[in-house]
């Protein structure tokens, strides 16, 4: 044992056995004696070659009793000594034995012993059986080449059999057995399995030269009569004595640096003693010691069991039988004598003639000293020295076997230890492994101990740094390939090594891996892998290892790692400026993406803690990250100061990359730290540069607005470019696209910075959302005025006209009115104009997809629970909702006893605010059009009726002036006002309020407000070029025309008749449902020939919406047939008689059908669907069947009927609202009365969606008595219920009006203003 070891850390528990053994300190000529005497005996019983010479006599042959059973008794020898690792067949043999029998059956073997026929045709059938898969299975599992060998000799038997009659098959039996044994060598050989498989290698050596007995010449084709004893007569080839031809002795003197001339010189002189006799003395007197239980050998108390003890020495007699035998072998006569020791020579007298001194050998323990004869053989003195083995194996073998790995590690040519797994495991030479295993053979170590001295060599060399880590794994790669992992089975003497060279290796590593783990943090680090690696599976995963407390390395290697974060810190800083004023945004990004890479760069390098307890990555996170926030946050503020001391501005571009980076830097942070809190809040500092994009951004979009119309030219270019109908999806152009790309553009870009602070994120969205409705409001504006302009230009007729003088307009129109004929036309609508339309809904579609993107719901809701309270109160806008609806009784402009009534509206610095269109030669206009005003305080508006004249100037019907107070609209319902005006008849106007707010869904409630505004009032134009003819044709001039007997139609109705119908009906003729048909058939025609030129270019949806409008003018144009409009006045309207009513209602009927347009074939509607159809207004009006000829009385009942249910519903619907803690949709002031039209109604298309459906279910729902009033304005005996009715309905909006405010001022605290809308916040 060397003293290393022997002055290691050692075992309580296993002290006893190895203080009982006594170390001798050696020296170099004694392990050089031991080595050379043992290399020279190798070369002493290597086989030799018979001399050639003359055929001998013949001899008569030997006949054996059975060949089956000699060869079944070296099998049995054979199959002596299992177990053990190394004597089984390696796992990578089997196929490159199969591909060698392969060779050898179709003759493709280059050796000569293979090409007879007979031994072809013995490995091909064999080689049938060896590759069945069962068998093959079976083999490659147990590897045990006894199996593998019996299993040929059977199959050759067979086969042999069959070629030869006589006796000489058994002898070629033999033979071809060999021949297989041989080429198993050879696989050994090939494959680098020699020095890996010393047991195997041997046992298929002495198996080969027992079957071919006397080197029988495998070649020959003779049969026994020229085998054995005619070989045997030879002599053999005389040994030379020489150096050079001794293999072992040549590595020794290399091991040694021993001249090989010294070394002769030596043998020479003790050739007498190193003879096979000696080798054969010692090996009987070890035999004998092993028998007799001496302590020569081991003993029962250097194993930990019986069993163990039991194994050992059963399996070491045989292997000494062998031993013997194979000496007896090289020269049988002269060893078989019984014949003296040489005499007058002792090993411990002789003196050597050159400097290695031959001193006497000590008795040693091992295997002892002391001897007893057993006489055989004339061996009779066994206390004797040994010749080949020393006093201590253990203490010369492990001397050698330093020497060799010495040598062979610091030898240029050969290659390091393969690693890999692909092969065997090759840590020395094959002369030194050819030496230790010659020694390990005659000196009796056992593996466990040759195995363990190999790894304490290994160890002292890792100390002394002259092997790496690699050599150090394959070490311990090549110490578990070749050693029983029964480590109980072991000396105890070997454990105890194992135990201590595994504790100083564990110490050892320790220390190398903090010395690597300094480098942790440089660019190009020490990789650590292999030491933990070997740490893992070699040293902690070792049975015989006692995992010792590492608290402290640890906590010393975690300080280590804090100390070498910060210096890697330092050296990242190391590139900022240390002036101020060249510091720049950029430095910071790039510290923060450098300190993010390393992190990278470690967590690359260490994905798992260092022994399950140390993680450098969390060390750098943990140690450097908060310090750099608090650096970084000093730095962005230096910059900003000196930025704004020279009066600049830091690029926002600039700052944004900062802010990326650092969120990527916190992200980090708290990931691996969760329930920590980051020292630094990054929105804090950086949100100006939020805030000043939103403002750049803002200040462009209608540039952007206004660039993208310029460049559109509103064409569709697909049945000019691809030769087909454009879809739906194709139908708008450029502009809508180019703007909507560039909102999305930027909301993604407020996206993309991935603003952590939900309130400032809500907010800065909130601003973007105002910042895209101003866009889409400067949209809706242009391309309204370019739609207008281009439906009121002129046609070439009117352009005509235009030329004409005053008299020549005077002669024509009154020519026109004698002979009362109207040239009726299809509108030709303009492309581009329908294109304009299409782009408006294009807009909603992508305002609602862009509203979903931004999340506006939880957006004001986010800035609902986390808004500030105001502490002081701010400058409050006002949206008023004005809606022109009708007007009655207007002045008479034209010489026809009509108007072309529109309203101009203006403020009190006469600024013309909105214009309604015109609707021509009608007293009773009614126009429903909306326009928002948004205010800070009252205002006063003027409402401006005017007539529209061909010629001149336009006349003024009338005026009427409003002022609009908050505090009068603070309850934020609807009012309906009549406004009567200063000259004659009166104006509806329906007035609603709410506070401007600064909120993301009011912007995109406002903005889709004003899309569907822009939307319905260019529906609108569309539909009034086709109205007048809708009025001509449902009119009480065409009742009169159908009623009237002998007179025709309508003398308009002939000239649009495409079926001609015209002359004169027959006196008493029935009125039939083919004559109220064909009345409507020119405003059908009219109809079809318009939808065909609109359908060119509008979407389907569009065109949807243009025939809905339509369809509402026709309701409302029956409607009018039939009653009044609403008002507490009586009217001056004659109600129908039965039969105007029903032609009223048949008109209706195809009306309805005609816009439905169901498909003869499926019975399914092409038109418009039938839930717009059946709208709120044409229930009403077939509810009219029901009251319309009732009594005044009756209808006076049913009118106070309804009112009352009215009442009760409005009164059950405050009293559920009560409860609420504010107004309607958060708006104080909401009460208990919704309102029925609000800028969050219209915040996306399904909010609006499903307004309209509540509107429409509540229509339903509740009783409304407006129709019957509207009957009993005909009926002059209801005037005094109309005006007690009207009172009755503005007193109780009178007090839903007071309860509400009275509500509203309770929950906001008070004040005359307290309840009109929340203040508009700073968007900061």
């Amino acid at each position: 044992m060397s003293n290393r070891i022997r002055h290691s850390r050692r075992n309580p528990a296993n002290v006893r056995a190895s203080q009982a053994r006594i170390s001798i300190v050696l020296n170099d000529e004694e392990v050089f004696s031991y080595a050379l005497r043992n290399a020279y005996l190798h070369y002493l019983l290597l086989p030799r070659n018979r001399q050639k010479g003359p055929p001998p006599a013949p001899v008569p042959a030997i006949h054996r009793q059975s060949t089956a059973v000699s060869f079944h008794d070296l099998m049995r020898e054979f199959q002596h000594v299992t177990g053990t690792k190394s004597s089984k067949l390696p796992k990578d043999l089997l196929p490159l034995l199969r591909t060698k029998m392969e060779q050898v059956w179709m003759g493709h073997y280059n050796h000569a012993e293979y090409k007879d026929a007979l031994v072809k045709r013995t490995f091909a059938t064999f080689y049938t059986q060896f590759t069945e898969k069962s068998f093959y299975k079976n083999m490659k599992d147990t590897r045990r080449p006894e199996d593998l060998v019996l299993i040929f000799y059977s199959s050759a038997t067979k086969e042999i059999q069959k070629a030869k009659q006589d006796d000489s098959w058994k002898w070629l039996v033999d033979s071809h057995v060999a021949l297989f044994v041989r080429l198993i060598q050879h696989c050994l050989k090939e494959g680098g399995w020699n020095n890996s498989y010393p047991e195997l290698v041997t046992r298929m050596h002495n198996l080969e030269t027992k079957l071919l007995r006397n080197e029988q010449n495998l070649t020959d084709d003779a049969g026994p009569s020229c085998s054995a004893a005619s070989l045997a007569q030879q002599p053999m080839v005389p040994l030379s004595y020489n150096v050079n031809d001794m293999p072992l002795v040549k590595v020794v003197s290399k091991l040694f640096n021993v001249p090989l001339s010294t070394c002769q010189s030596i043998i020479d002189q003790f050739r007498s003693i190193w003879t096979e006799r000696a080798a054969l003395q010692d090996l009987k007197a070890y035999n004998n010691s092993l028998s007799l239980n001496t302590h020569r050998t081991l003993k029962r108390d250097d194993f930990g069991s019986d069993e163990a003890f039991e194994a050992w020495k059963k399996a070491e007699a045989p292997e000494i039988s062998k031993l013997i035998a194979h000496v007896i072998q090289t020269n049988p006569v002269e060893l078989s004598k019984s014949a003296a020791p040489a005499t007058g020579v002792r090993a411990s007298i002789i003196q050597p003639a050159s400097p290695y001194r031959m001193s006497m050998v000590p008795d040693g323990y091992s295997y002892g000293a002391e001897h007893s004869g057993d006489g055989e053989g004339g061996f009779e003195d066994f206390d004797s020295p040994y010749i080949y083995i020393p006093s201590d194996p253990r203490q010369y073998y492990q001397a050698i076997l330093a020497k060799c790995l010495s040598y062979d590690f610091n030898d240029p040519e050969l290659p390091p230890p393969d690693t890999s797994g692909e092969g065997p495991i090759k840590i020395m030479s094959k002369s030194s492994t050819d030496l230790l295993t010659e020694l390990s053979s005659r000196w009796r170590l056992p593996l466990p101990s040759r195995m363990t001295l190999f790894l304490d060599c290994i160890r002292e060399l890792y100390h002394e740094q002259q092997i790496n880590l690699i050599t150090l794994d394959a070490a311990f790669l090549f110490f578990k390939e070749n050693t029983d992992p029964n480590w109980p089975d072991w000396p105890i003497q070997d454990q105890n090594i194992q135990r201590q060279l595994l504790g100083i290796l564990h110490d050892d590593l320790l220390r190398e891996m903090y010395e690597i783990l300094q480098h942790a943090y440089d660019k190009k680090a020490v990789p650590h892998g292999r030491v933990l690696y070997i740490l893992d599976c070699h040293i902690l995963s070792d049975p015989l290892f006692s995992p010792p407390d590492i608290s402290e390395f640890v906590a010393q290697l975690k300080q280590g790692l804090i100390d070498k974060s910060m210096d890697a810190y330092n050296i990242l800083l190391n590139d900022i400026p240390d002036d101020a004023d060249q510091m720049d945004a950029i430095h910071v990004h790039d510290t923060a993406d450098n300190l993010v890479k390393l992190t990278e760069k470690i967590q690359n390098r260490f994905k798992e803690p260092i022994m399950g307890q140390v993680n450098p990555t969390l060390i750098l996170v943990e140690i450097v990250y908060p310090k750099f926030a608090e650096d970084s946050r000093d730095m962005l503020l230096d910059i900003m100061e000196v930025a704004k001391a020279k009066g600049e501005e830091v690029p926002v571009d600039d700052a944004f990359a900062v802010y990326a980076k650092l969120c990527e830097v916190r992200r980090i942070y708290l990931d691996v730290f969760p329930k920590n809190n980051y020292p630094v809040k990054i929105e804090d500092i950086l949100a100006d540069f939020v805030w000043r994009w939103l403002q750049i951004t803002d200040s462009k979009v209608i540039g952007w607005v206004d660039a993208a119309i310029q460049q559109d030219d509103f064409v569709l270019t697909t049945r000019e470019e691809h030769g087909r109908e454009p879809t739906d999806d194709e139908r708008h152009t450029a502009s809508v696209v180019d703007i909507f790309r560039s909102f999305n553009q930027i909301v993604n870009d407020l996206k993309k910075l991935e603003w952590q602070d939900e309130y400032q994120m809500a907010k800065f969205s909130t601003a973007l959302a105002k910042t895209v409705g101003q866009g889409i409001g400067r949209y809706c504006e242009v391309l309204e005025k370019l739609f207008t302009f281009e439906m009121d230009r002129q046609t070439p007729e009117q352009e005509a006209a235009a030329t004409q003088t005053r008299q020549q307009r005077w002669l024509a129109l009154a020519r026109d009115a004698w002979s009362n004929q109207e040239k009726i036309e299809p509108f030709q609508f303009a492309p581009e104009s329908c294109v304009k339309l299409n782009n408006i809904e294009f807009a909603k579609n992508q305002l609602d997809k862009l509203e979903a993107t931004m999340d506006a719901e939880k957006i004001a809701s986010v800035i609902a629970a986390n808004a500030p309270p105001i502490t002081q109160r701010r400058q409050v806008s006002y949206v008023f909702t004005i809606k022109i609806v009708e007007a009655e009784d207007l002045k008479a402009m034209d010489i026809n006893g009509a108007s072309d009534p529109y309203v101009v509206v203006g403020d009190e610095h006469q600024k013309r605010l909105h214009k309604t269109r015109v609707i021509y030669a009608n007293l009773n206009p009614r126009w429903e059009e909306t326009v928002e005003i948004t205010v800070q305080g009252p205002i006063v508006l003027a409402f401006t009726i005017w007539d529209w004249d061909t010629m001149g100037d336009h006349d003024c019907v009338g005026r009427t002036l409003i002022k609009l107070d908050p505090a009068n609209f603070s309850d934020f319902l609807p009012k309906d006002l009549w406004q009567d005006l200063d000259t004659q008849g009166r104006l509806l106007i329906r007035v609603s309020m709410e506070g401007e707010r600064d909120d993301i869904q009011f912007y995109f409630g406002r903005t889709f407000r004003t899309l569907f505004r822009t939307e319905r009032d260019m529906t609108r134009q569309i539909t009034d070029k086709l109205s007048a003819f809708i009025h001509h044709t449902l009119s009480h001039a065409a009742l009169k025309n159908i009623l009237s007997k002998g007179s025709t139609l309508s003398s308009v109705t002939s000239l649009f008749s495409r079926t001609g119908l015209t002359g004169a009906r027959p006196a008493g003729a029935q009125i039939s449902n083919l004559d109220i048909a064909q009345a409507l058939d020119p405003l059908t025609n009219y109809f079809n020939e318009n939808f065909a030129i609109l359908n060119t270019t509008l979407t389907q949806s569009a065109m949807i919406m243009v025939m809905s409008k339509l369809w509402k003018e026709v309701l409302v144009t029956l409607e009018s047939l039939l009653v009044p409009t609403l008002s507490d006045k009586p009217s001056m309207q004659r109600q129908l008689t039965q039969q105007e009513v029903d032609i009223v209602f048949k008109w209706l009927n195809i009306m309805y059908d005609f816009f439905y347009a169901k498909d003869e074939v499926t019975g399914e509607g092409t038109g418009v669907p039938a839930d717009i159809l059946r709208s709120p207004k044409f229930h009403e009006l077939q509810s009219l069947n029901f009251f319309y000829f009732d009594s005044t009385e009756n209808l006076r009942r049913t009118s106070e009927r309804m009112a009352s249910t009215a009442l009760a519903h409005q009164q059950a619907a405050r009293q559920r609202l009560t409860g609420s803690s504010g107004g309607f949709l958060g708006v104080p002031g909401g009460g208990g009365t919704k309102r029925s039209k609000s800028v969050l109604h219209s915040r996306n298309l399904g909010t609006m969606r499903k307004m309209k459906a509540e509107k429409r279910k509540e229509a339903q729902a509740v009783p409304n008595d407006d129709m019957i009033l509207r009957i009993l304005r005909m009926r002059p005996e209801a005037a005094g219920y109309l005006k007690e009715r009207s009172r009755q309905k503005d007193r109780l909006a009178a007090t839903a009006a007071a309860e509400a405010i009275v509500r509203q001022s309770i929950q906001s605290g008070g004040g005359r203003m307290s309840a009109i809308g929340p203040a508009a916040g700073a968007r900061r």
